[in-house]
């Protein structure tokens, strides 16, 4: 395979018919080797437009531990509109690929996954990409206290909720916005809110996307009759 060209074909073919323009999102993705955070039973895929499993087995895709399709993460990368002075929350680090996107354009990012396996794989793969101003904790993103390190300009989701969940919105400080998808299958959208005031929060969903899971945030309760 040659290399380069599955990651220009990838970002001509892919990301850019996905509404992705930002030429500082195309400059990173063409500079930042996804191949080096894809598992190397599935380096195949690294520029596929597909969800690359993150462990071997069914069960990684049945978690989502999966990286999310290039044209997904652009998207996320270049709607959160990350600018440099701004502090970072991810929650689901995942191989570590969308916090090295983060860490291009943010000051500090703070990546959180709930899996010790693969919280030890993003940071092994993040120092061997130089990424110094990234730190991976290997912590529930649904349940962990993040009130020392917050509060944060960007939040990042990098996978689905039910609902964007409210106390990670009381993270961000006054003009800081939350990414992520959101909605039951088969509806999703992705959902930027944005932190108005003490409390007091707009919310816009521009496009629709659906994504696995982010493991430990809850799900509404079914009615049954």
């Amino acid at each position: 395979m040659n290399v380069e060209q599955a990651r220009f074909n990838m970002i001509e073919q892919q990301i850019r018919p996905w509404d992705v323009f930002d030429g500082g999102v195309l400059e990173l993705l063409a500079a930042v080797r996804r191949e080096d955070f894809v598992p190397a039973a599935y380096r195949h895929l690294a520029f596929a437009d597909l969800r690359v499993p993150l462990k071997s087995g069914a069960q990684a895709v049945a978690l989502g531990q999966v990286m999310l399709e290039p044209r997904v993460e652009a998207r996320l990368l270049q709607d959160a509109g990350v600018a440099k002075h701004e502090r970072v929350l991810e929650i689901g680090a995942g191989s570590g690929f969308m916090a090295a996107l983060l860490g291009h354009r943010a000051q500090r990012v703070l990546t959180l996954e709930i899996d010790p396996e693969l919280a030890q794989t993003a940071r092994a793969n993040l120092q061997r990409a130089g990424a110094l101003n990234v730190e991976v904790r290997q912590a529930d993103g649904a349940s962990a206290d993040l009130s020392g390190d917050g509060p944060f300009d960007v939040i990042v989701l990098s996978g689905s909720v039910a609902q964007v969940p409210q106390r990670l919105l009381a993270l961000l400080k006054t003009g800081g916005r939350l990414i992520g998808i959101a909605g039951q299958e088969p509806v999703m959208r992705m959902s930027l809110t944005q932190r108005t005031g003490e409390d007091t929060w707009a919310e816009t969903q521009p496009w629709d996307c659906d994504a696995p899971r982010l493991q430990g945030f809850s799900e509404p309760a079914r009615f049954h009759f």
